[in-house]
């Protein structure tokens, strides 16, 4: 079947929503029967997915990259980084591929923010996802203004300029 393959990320400082944003739309287009997948990155490499004493930790502290293969899904537990292209070749058959973070990559960027806005992302922002704690006059005019409660507007807005790779 051919997938749309289209790629957006989303960055934004902490807490201003940016998984709440991703998970409201993948949800919808997940609902709508599109294949949706998901990059998050962790610059600090703080994320633990395997538990001290389990068989794939014990594989892993050897220094080798594992694959736990279960019926619902594959873990793949890597020492080392990916860029996005490996990501795609991972992910192949995708939709959407919703990259949260990774900022110094050049993507279509949604920059999410709550409260208050940084000026330091809009030089690697196409649009800005906010609420009515935004004073939306501070906002660049080149930078296209998303409302971030409103999911199917980020996904318009996603289908018209998303990257297709």
């Amino acid at each position: 079947m051919n997938k749309k393959r289209l790629i957006v990320a989303f960055s934004g400082p902490s807490n201003s929503g940016k998984t709440t944003a991703i998970v409201k739309v993948a949800s919808i287009l997940q609902d709508n029967g599109f294949k949706v997948c998901i990059v998050k990155h962790d610059p600090k490499d703080k994320a633990v997915f395997d538990r001290e004493g389990k068989d794939s930790f014990k594989f892993s502290q050897t220094g080798a990259d594992v694959a736990v293969v279960s019926p619902n899904k594959t873990t793949l537990f890597k020492k080392s980084t990916s860029t996005i292209d490996d990501m795609i070749d991972l992910f192949q058959d995708f939709d959407y591929l919703l990259v949260e973070g990774l900022k110094t990559l050049e993507l279509p960027r949604i920059s999410i923010f709550r409260d208050r806005l940084d000026e330091s992302y809009f030089s690697m922002t196409d649009a800005i996802a906010c609420d009515e704690t935004i004073d939306k006059n501070e906002i660049p005019e080149n930078i296209v203004i998303l409302d971030l409660n409103n999911p199917e507007e980020l996904i318009n807005w996603i289908d018209k300029n998303a990257k297709r790779v």
